[in-house]
């Protein structure tokens, strides 16, 4: 396995199968619907324009780079709009790091020439984003090669594997055409992801949560800065905003919709599916500075009179939060709260055993128009993950976690 860098490719000189020099190394291109990672040509700079030699009429590179075929034979680059091309696409260009879950920028682009049965490939290793590229690029011409292959040795390497690197493109059209998703980006953790966005330009943002799943960019959405959510929510179609909303808890979904115009947050709502539009406009109706403006309905609740085997059945199909999950909430037939069940009693206890028995003492909840920072203090006071919100006839309503209470003393920092 042969390995060069992508800035001692570009420039050099190409020969044809007579062994004339027919031009210039201009960029050297992917076909991302084929292969990421693989290079499937040299764009070829001649007198006559820009050529396309494919990959597989490379017969070297020893001297400048040979061709297999005569010049003759390359076509005339047309188009190219589905190319990856590795100097304009990403020399100088920001990625992303999902293994050191950062942005950075590219210096340069290490390939590798490899050996697949009796094919010869040309293979993208890693991106630099280090002194060495930097320096392999300001120097290169300027130094004799000996000279500066020597002073690079001396450089600590500092790269990235290409299956750690997400792109970046701003250009629905070509985020298509080029097969980018950010899958990679999609695995980390909402707020790693959170915080690559908020190291991002405008365009770039949107880029992203362009490409994110629906669940993954609602959870994403969650954890970033209050300022910046506003922004990144006024740069999307609302359609897709409401995809996102859908799939966010319901009090930060509320949250966000209650920071935006009234005029933006209906063009939101409409796009909503019934159900959860209505829930959000109750939510609304709330002050945000109260518990029921920091509830969440999505919570777990069931009859008094239940076992341990309902309650399990019960967390089986719940897909709210795992913030949602840590208590179950005992009602009677008029959804009065009548006790709380820490998720830990379940463990030890027998499925046949009533709930009533496994409630924890003292029942602590508040009403709806409790202050958020008496809420705080109640979480504070009695350790609490979650806190029941209940009405004027003691009625549950929803729920505040301690996420929402984190949220909140953070905002306030």
């Amino acid at each position: 396995m042969t390995g060069m860098a992508l800035t001692e490719l570009l420039g050099a000189t190409v020969y044809d199968s007579n062994g004339a020099a027919s031009g210039r190394v201009r960029e050297v291109a992917i076909a991302p619907q084929d292969d990421l990672s693989r290079v499937a040509a040299v764009i070829v700079k001649t007198s006559s324009g820009d050529r396309y030699l494919p990959y597989s009429s490379i017969s070297g590179f020893n001297g400048g780079v040979k061709a297999s075929t005569p010049s003759a034979d390359w076509a005339m680059l047309v188009g190219g709009e589905g190319m990856l091309l590795l100097e304009r696409d990403l020399l100088d260009q920001q990625v992303i790091d999902v293994y050191g879950r950062k942005v950075v920028r590219v210096n340069d682009v290490d390939l590798y020439r490899d050996t697949v049965g009796e094919q010869q490939i040309l293979k993208i290793s890693s991106v630099d984003v280090g002194a060495r590229g930097a320096v392999r690029r300001l120097l290169k011409g300027a130094v004799p090669n000996s000279a500066l292959r020597s002073l690079l040795r001396r450089i600590p390497q500092r790269s990235i594997p290409w299956e750690f690197v997400d792109l970046i493109e701003s250009d629905p059209a070509r985020r298509v055409k080029l097969k980018i998703s950010n899958a990679r980006l999609a695995d980390l953790h909402p707020a790693d992801i959170a915080d690559i966005v908020e190291d991002l330009a405008p365009d770039d943002r949107e880029a992203v949560f362009e490409t994110l799943d629906h669940d993954v960019a609602a959870e994403a959405l969650e954890e970033v800065e209050p300022k910046l959510k506003k922004k990144i929510v006024e740069s999307l179609d609302s359609d897709r905003m409401a995809d996102i909303v859908e799939e966010m808890n319901p009090d930060a979904a509320a949250d966000l919709l209650g920071d935006l115009s009234e005029e933006h947050s209906e063009r939101i709502l409409q796009e909503m599916e019934p159900e959860g539009r209505q829930e959000m406009r109750d939510l609304l109706e709330f002050d945000e500075d109260t518990a029921a403006g920091r509830m969440t309905t999505e919570y777990l609740h069931v009859e008094f009179s239940a076992t341990v085997d309902r309650a399990v059945a019960l967390l089986r199909t719940f897909e709210g939060g795992t913030a949602a999950v840590s208590t179950i909430f005992l009602t009677d037939s008029h959804g009065t709260l009548v006790g709380a069940v820490p998720l830990a009693n379940l463990v030890v206890a027998s499925a046949t055993q009533p709930l009533l028995s496994l409630v924890s003492e003292p029942l602590v909840s508040c009403h709806m128009d409790t202050k958020e920072l008496e809420v705080a203090e109640l979480f504070d006071k009695y350790n609490l993950l979650m806190l029941p919100v209940v009405d004027e006839q003691k009625m549950l309503v929803g729920v505040v976690t301690a996420d929402d209470v984190i949220g909140f003393l953070r905002s306030k920092l």
